[in-house]
C-alpha cells in the first residue's frame, strides 16, 4: 500500500493479475526520490563502504556508501556507486577526490563504529575533514596517500581502475583495483574472514542499520 496520498495520485500502479496481492509500480511515473526509497528497501541488507580519500590540497574526507560490492577477485576489484550532489551541485567530495587522485580506502566498520559512520554521512562545511570533526584516528596507508582509519577492522587500499557514469545524475561507478587488504588478525580463520566476529554494519531503507543476525551454514 502506498501511504502517501500525493504520491499515490501520480504513480502508475497495477494489480498483479495472478491475484497474489502484488502491486506493480511503474518507475516512469515516479520521481528519483520515490524510486530511491523503493530500491533501497528492496536491495537489503547492503554492505557499507566507509571511504577515506584525500583532496589535491591535502584535506582528508570520509563518507559511507551502501551502493557497494566486489566485482572481480582475479584481479581483486571493488565498486562503489556515488551519486551527484542534490540539485545539480556537482560531484560529492569523495567522487571528486577519487577522480583527481585515483586513490581511496574502503573500510568495513563494525558496530562499535556505528555512531561516527552515521555522522560521517552529514554535510560538512567545505574544507572540513570529517575524520577530524569526528575525532577519528588514522594511520598511513601502505601504497597510497589517502589515510586509513586505525580502528576499522578491515581497510582495503584501492587505485581507480575506471569511472563509469550511469543515469541522469549521473551516478559515478568507481571501480578500484585492490592494492592491499588490511585485516584485523583475530578475524582470519584458515584464510577466511569470520563474519560473526567482524560484526559488520549493513544498511537498510531510510536511516536504519542492521547486524548480520543468524548465520546458516550449508
Amino acid at each position: 500500500m502506498i501511504r502517501d496520498a500525493r504520491s499515490a495520485s501520480r504513480i502508475s500502479t497495477s494489480v498483479d493479475p495472478t491475484g497474489s496481492g502484488v502491486i506493480c509500480l511503474d518507475p516512469r511515473t515516479m520521481t528519483p526520490s520515490e524510486i530511491y526509497k523503493v530500491m533501497t528497501g528492496i536491495v537489503v541488507p547492503r554492505p557499507i563502504a566507509w571511504v577515506t580519500t584525500r583532496s589535491r590540497q591535502g584535506c582528508t574526507n570520509l563518507a559511507p556508501f551502501s551502493s557497494f560490492t566486489f566485482v572481480s577477485h582475479s584481479p581483486p576489484m571493488l565498486a562503489i556507486g556515488i551519486d551527484a550532489k542534490p540539485n545539480g551541485a556537482g560531484l560529492k567530495d569523495t567522487a571528486r577526490n577519487i577522480v583527481d587522485t585515483s586513490e581511496f580506502v574502503v573500510h568495513i566498520a563494525d558496530h562499535s563504529l556505528l555512531s561516527p559512520l552515521h555522522a560521517s554521512a552529514r554535510e560538512y562545511p567545505v574544507g572540513t575533514s570529517e575524520i577530524d570533526a569526528l575525532g577519528l584516528a588514522t594511520v598511513p596507508s601502505s601504497h597510497i596517500e589517502a589515510p586509513r582509519l586505525r580502528d576499522a577492522p578491515i581497510a582495503v587500499e584501492c587505485r581507480l581502475h575506471r569511472c563509469i557514469e550511469l543515469g541522469e545524475g549521473p551516478t559515478r561507478l568507481m571501480i578500484g583495483d585492490v592494492l592491499c587488504f588490511h585485516v584485523r588478525d583475530s578475524l582470519l580463520d584458515a584464510g577466511k574472514i569470520d563474519t560473526a566476529l567482524l560484526d559488520p554494519i549493513s544498511r537498510l531503507a531510510g536511516s536504519n542499520y542492521a547486524a548480520v543476525g543468524r548465520i546458516t551454514p550449508r
